[in-house]
């Protein structure tokens, strides 16, 4: 067994917060490609792919310049980037999105919105299916007037970055989201984090990054760019790469599908397949287990042997996180094309998602591998769906599951996971290796109350197959925040992917309902909640009656209005 040193210096880890399990949270499922992989047009050529466009875009000044930039960027209008603007930054900067050359201008903008590709000036056709944009206010367009370049700074003020040969245009927000995420549905997580509240104006251009990304968080070592990926591949000698990306600590599931995938490349006649374990690093959701715990997880899963640490790389994306389907799923699998991947492993909803509003899934769960065996641009890439596994009672191992025998198997799904992790309890033997599951368990032991409170109210903390009742259940503890939309009938409240849980206006003491050309609840005091804004609530009280119902006393968070019970 290869010792900890050992698989840190052959194999580069992550850095960042992943995702959560699939905001759906049906069971977790490992899976294999089907016994003839979905072959693409065209014969698989051993060896790194080329990347898209014929070679990597990379946009960080040469060292010999920096200094001469950082001076013309202080006489420059300047644009503060936010957290997610930098990581979009970051992505460009190394070639991720590749020939991409910085943030779009509106040509660019238009033919990711409504083609998902980009058409290169030989007219050659390559993926592209999310926007990568940089958004101002009125504010700073006035600032930058006439001017063609601008310095792009972090949230101390210092340049990071020159977008040079600039064009300004309008900043559709709601035709961006629709196309993106295929609904206006109030409470997309990256919707609220980085576009609603955006400016109105989008600014796109040449980019120059005076210094390659860093976070200086410990982590950085383990964030290889797609040329230190491609160095990194063929100093293993590998003749094929299979690309995994997961949001969610790996069980003995996951290791399953990614060992099955590589024992059927070589029966394929490859001679080396190297495993690109490819976890995102930028922005996810807030209740998600962080990248520093799942680093750690991760280690012990290449420590305990479950994963071969000299056919595994294990890396970080740093892509933000949409949760837009099929959608996304065509970047993040364009950009494995980048990093040298030639096979891409796609699973049930990737990079799916719970409603926001209704009590269902967002997309259809086969639509994302569907998508990505057509999509425009990724004809080069070899796509691998998989099938189901769990639990197997008979052989005490996760496998592959057997229909003929349903009985035998057993879904853990992420809800039972976390609940499990969090009581101390241990899963089934052979479900995760012991170490991993220490860190998940010393991970939400590390938890405040009030940490601990958002994470599981984020999540379904019913079990969807295990109640009949239509109306969604979720665990609240006193002084709790959750959010929700005002609607004429109410308050339609929600938690991470727990909607519809409903707010009547009959129950809101004190509050009429009030017509006009802006519609409102006001009370006495004249408090208002407007149609259509959020407002946050906190628990105030918890009543319990028979069979755990449970009603609960809200109160505005900002105000300390009554709101009533729902």
């Amino acid at each position: 067994m290869a010792s900890m040193a050992a698989v840190l210096n052959k194999t580069p880890f992550l850095s960042q917060p992943l995702t959560k399990p699939p905001a759906s949270d049906l069971p977790i499922a490992a899976v294999s490609f089907p016994s003839k992989p979905r072959r693409r047009r065209g014969a698989v050529r051993a060896g790194l792919i080329a990347p898209d466009g014929g070679k990597l875009v990379e946009l960080v000044v040469d060292e010999p310049r920096r200094r001469e930039k950082k001076h013309e960027a202080a006489e420059m209008p300047r644009v503060e980037l936010t957290a997610i603007d930098m990581q979009w930054m970051h992505v460009l900067s190394e070639g991720w999105a590749s020939p991409l050359g910085g943030f779009m201008r509106e040509s660019e903008f238009l033919q990711t919105l409504h083609f998902n590709s980009l058409r290169l000036d030989d007219g050659s056709v390559v993926n592209m299916s999310v926007p990568i944009v940089l958004a101002i206010d009125d504010e700073q367009k006035a600032g930058i007037g006439e001017s063609k370049r601008v310095a792009l700074v972090d949230s101390d003020g210092n340049p990071v970055a020159i977008l040079t040969d600039i064009e300004i245009y309008k900043h559709p927000k709601e035709e961006r989201i629709a196309r993106t995420w295929g609904t206006t549905a109030p409470g997309l997580p990256y919707v609220e984090e980085a576009i609603t509240n955006a400016g109105n104006w989008l600014i796109g251009g040449d980019l120059e990054v005076l210094e390659p990304v860093k976070y200086n968080d410990g982590l950085d070592r383990f964030r290889l760019s797609p040329a230190e990926l491609r160095k990194e591949l063929e100093k293993r000698g590998a003749d094929a790469v299979f690309a995994f990306q997961l949001r969610n600590p790996v069980h003995n599931g996951h290791a399953l599908l990614m060992t099955d995938t590589r024992r059927r490349l070589l029966e394929m006649g490859y001679k080396n397949p190297i495993l690109l374990l490819h976890p995102l690093g930028g922005y996810t959701k807030a209740d998600d287990v962080p990248l520093s715990w799942r680093m750690k997880q991760h280690e012990k899963v290449l420590e305990d042997g479950v994963l071969d640490p000299e056919t595994t790389v294990v890396s970080i994306f740093p892509s933000p996180m949409h949760y837009a389907g099929p959608t996304e799923v065509q970047w993040h699998a364009k950009a494995r094309i980048n990093a040298g991947a030639n096979f891409y492993i796609v699973g049930r909803d990737p990079a799916g998602m719970g409603h926001p509003v209704e009590k269902r899934d967002l997309y259809d769960a086969d639509h994302g591998k569907k998508v990505l065996s057509m999509a425009p641009g990724l004809e080069r890439l070899n796509i691998l769906p998989f099938k189901v596994a769990a639990y197997d009672k008979t052989q005490g191992k996760m496998a592959f599951f057997d229909p003929s025998r349903p009985q035998d198997f057993l879904f853990i799904s992420g809800t039972k996971m976390r609940t499990l992790a969090k009581n101390k309890e241990n899963p089934p033997d052979g479900f995760m290796c012991p170490g991993g599951w220490q860190v998940l368990v010393d991970y939400y032991d590390s938890l405040t109350p009030a940490d601990a409170l958002a994470i599981l109210l984020s999540h379904d903390y019913e079990e969807k197959n295990e109640d009949s009742d239509p109306r969604r259940k979720f665990k609240i503890c006193k002084g709790e925040i959750i959010h929700g939309v005002v609607h004429k009938s109410g308050i339609f409240l929600r938690c991470g992917t727990c909607g519809n849980v409903y707010l009547s206006n009959l129950k809101m003491p004190g509050y009429k309902y009030v017509t006009g050309e802006n519609l409102v609840f006001m009370n006495q005091n004249i408090s208002r909640i407007q149609i259509d804004s959020t407002v946050h609530v906190s628990l105030r009280l918890i009543s319990s009656g028979k069979r755990q119902r449970k009603s609960f006393l809200l109160c505005t968070a900002s105000k300390g209005d009554n709101l009533g019970q729902f």
